[in-house]
């Protein structure tokens, strides 16, 4: 790190946002092709009516992210709703968006009025939609009605989720910090004899890239991407200031805290046209601008993650081993406090029921395994009070989404202490210039509306490396002032002046 980024953050168990999924996900990103049958089967299309009889127990509608739901699915979630019901009167009616369809279904949800309970949210969306009424104020209801969940919590992640000083989410409690690796099968690294030890930088990929695609043939693509992700992390060196727009940010180790057209930096340029060269050399897939889904299986990706994150990814690859080179962090920002959130729809009639589910996934084990494995006997096994052993790949849920890990099973082959080694990254992780601070939108809906719009519109292919950032870049630029990125990017500015 550098000399601006070496004040380290004190307070322990800092736990907040995480881009990884435990379960059946290599990383964070809208990455899966599911259309909108992966929700429960049985689902119903709004929440549940106030009880007629006394005895009645509601269920909550909780829209969340995920994989293809397996046959099982019904069952799995009967159980949960059994335990739960009994335990706090409450059922979860949870629906399960895939990666691929997240962002257009999640939207869709909020600008219709379409009724739900809970809603799973991060730093991309979340100030646009507080901005939009969609979520419930739970400032003094999460102290008044779940003292243990705000107590639990910290107090630092709970302002990382702040807007104009009110709390409007539930973060998870877990890796707040970003850490970030590159994974590879490691029967590549032998039979390449890869140095993973002196890969550093991405130019550092060329030559173990070349090297796989010229032993492994034509057909095999060594960098499969897909085109909402990209390479995970690539713009992790510029804090976005919770707004979840990549082309805006401040370099995270930059005392001066400047905001800047991250696109048009000199070192952003280089590594697009690295990814555009490798592109057309064939070491990425050709069709990852359109690729919604990830392969189970990749020879090389990028992750957030921790230590033991590589055991489920094996699973779900069928492979024997993975090989985790970290090359970035653990550093905070306020955003990677607010990757992975649970909100309460402003419209529920249960706020207080969806609060005390909430409170119980992140206080009761056996509740947190269910929704993180499965059902048991089917999805996974219990090897003893805190390991599990998984037998399939099929759960469709991300674990990183619903809750703290500290209270979740460790996987059979990650390590035991695998979550008190998550606590020390988050001990030894360095701040962003800039954390604490999350850019205030509600003056700027239509500017940010406009810009991200254009993003969308090129994102894909320039992510992917499909196309010259050398001649698209400049368009880019041009189409996102005319948008009002000028504008954003003043009042950031002036936010940051007066904040710090």
């Amino acid at each position: 790190m550098k000399a601006s980024m070496n004040t380290r953050v004190k307070t322990p168990l800092l736990i907040g946002a995480s881009a990884l999924a435990i379960v059946g996900l290599a990383g964070c990103s809208a990455d899966n092709n599911n259309n909108a049958a992966s929700g429960s089967p049985a689902a119903s299309s709004e929440s549940s009516a106030p009880a007629s009889n006394a005895g009645e127990v509601p269920t909550l509608v909780w829209w969340t992210i995920g994989g293809q739901v397996p046959a099982n699915y019904d069952k799995a979630i009967e159980k949960i709703n059994e335990y739960t019901a009994e335990k706090i009167g409450v059922k979860i009616d949870l629906r399960v968006a895939g990666w691929g369809e997240w962002d257009t279904k999640i939207n869709t949800i909020v600008n219709s009025g379409e009724p739900f309970d809970i809603m799973f949210t991060n730093n991309g969306k979340y100030s646009q939609q507080v901005n939009m009424g969609a979520f419930a104020d739970i400032t003094d209801l999460v102290r008044s009605t779940t003292p243990d969940l705000y107590d639990y919590i910290p107090q630092m992640v709970w302002d990382g989720t702040k807007i104009g000083g009110k709390t409007y989410a539930v973060p998870t409690y877990k890796d707040s910090s970003l850490t970030q690796y590159w994974v590879f099968d490691d029967a590549l690294v032998q039979k390449y004899n890869i140095d993973l030890g002196g890969i550093k930088t991405l130019q550092d990929l060329d030559k173990p890239f070349r090297d796989i695609k010229a032993g492994e043939g034509k057909s095999f693509y060594p960098l499969s991407l897909t085109q909402g992700e990209g390479i995970n992390g690539f713009f992790n060196d510029y804090d976005d200031m919770t707004l979840g727009f990549q082309p805006i940010g401040v370099k995270t180790d930059d005392a001066s805290r400047t905001v800047v057209s991250v696109l048009e930096q000199p070192e952003m340029m280089e590594k697009l046209k690295l990814l555009h060269q490798w592109y057309k050399d064939g070491i990425i897939n050709p069709d990852a601008p359109t690729k919604i889904e990830a392969d189970p299986y990749r020879p090389f990706f990028a992750a957030q993650a921790f230590p033991g994150a590589e055991v489920n990814w094996q699973i779900s690859a069928g492979i024997e081993k993975y090989d985790m080179v970290q090359i970035l962090g653990p550093i905070y920002t306020t955003s990677t406090i607010q990757g992975s959130m649970n909100a309460i729809s402003a419209n529920s009639k249960y706020k207080e029921e969806a609060l005390k589910y909430l409170e119980l996934v992140n206080t009761d084990s056996k509740l947190r395994n269910m929704l993180a494995y499965g059902e048991e006997g089917v999805d996974f096994d219990y090897v003893s009070d805190n390991v599990v052993e998984r037998k399939t790949d099929s759960w469709p849920l991300a674990a990183y989404t619903q809750g703290t890990f500290f209270n979740m099973a460790v996987t059979k082959g990650a390590p035991e202490d695998q979550w008190e080694q998550v606590r020390k990254l988050n001990e030894a992780a360095y701040s962003s210039s800039i954390l604490g601070f999350a850019l205030d939108i509600s003056e700027l809906g239509t500017e940010v509306a406009n810009v991200k719009a254009v993003w969308n519109k090129y994102s894909y292919e320039l992510i992917t490396g499909a196309s010259d950032p050398e001649k698209v870049v400049p368009q880019i630029v041009e189409e996102l002032k005319k948008a009002g990125m000028d504008k954003i990017m003043q009042a950031a500015q002036d936010q940051i002046n007066a904040y710090f």
